[in-house]
C-alpha cells in the first residue's frame, strides 16, 4: 500500500513563508512526475506546481516567482517552498505523484495525499 503524507501547513501572515513536505511510503519501484495542487473553499482543485523525475518544473502563473517545488528521490519526498504568501494562497494543499509499484508493474498509478491546510491572514 502506497501512501502520500503532507506536512508543514499552518497559519501565517501575509508576506510570510511556509515549507510543505510530502513523503511517499510503501513498496515503491519508481516515482515519475510529482505535483502540488490546492483547493480553496468553493473553488475547484487547481494545479500549483509540477516536477518531473529529471527535475524539470512548471508553475501556475499565480505562484511563479514565489513558490519553488523540489524533490528528494532517495527519500521519496517532494517539497513546496512558499514565500511572499498572500491571502489568496489560502487553501488545502495536496501532494500528487505518479508511482510504479509491484502491483502496477511498469505502469504508473496516480496517488493523492490527504491534504494540509494553509491559511494566510491579511
Amino acid at each position: 500500500q502506497v501512501q502520500l503524507r503532507e506536512s508543514g501547513g499552518g497559519l501565517v501572515q501575509a508576506g510570510g513563508s511556509l515549507r510543505l513536505s510530502c513523503a511517499a511510503s510503501g513498496i515503491i519501484r519508481n516515482i515519475n512526475s510529482m505535483a502540488w495542487y490546492r483547493q480553496a473553499p468553493g473553488k475547484q482543485r487547481e494545479l500549483v506546481a509540477t516536477i518531473t523525475s529529471g527535475g524539470s518544473t512548471n508553475y501556475a502563473d499565480s505562484v511563479k516567482g514565489r513558490f519553488t517545488i523540489s524533490r528528494d528521490n532517495n527519500k521519496y519526498a517532494e517539497y513546496l517552498q512558499m514565500n511572499s504568501l498572500k491571502p489568496e494562497d489560502t487553501a488545502v494543499y495536496y501532494c500528487n505523484a505518479d508511482i510504479q509499484t509491484p502491483l502496477t508493474g511498469a505502469r504508473a498509478r496516480n496517488y493523492w495525499g490527504q491534504g494540509t491546510q494553509v491559511t494566510v491572514s491579511s
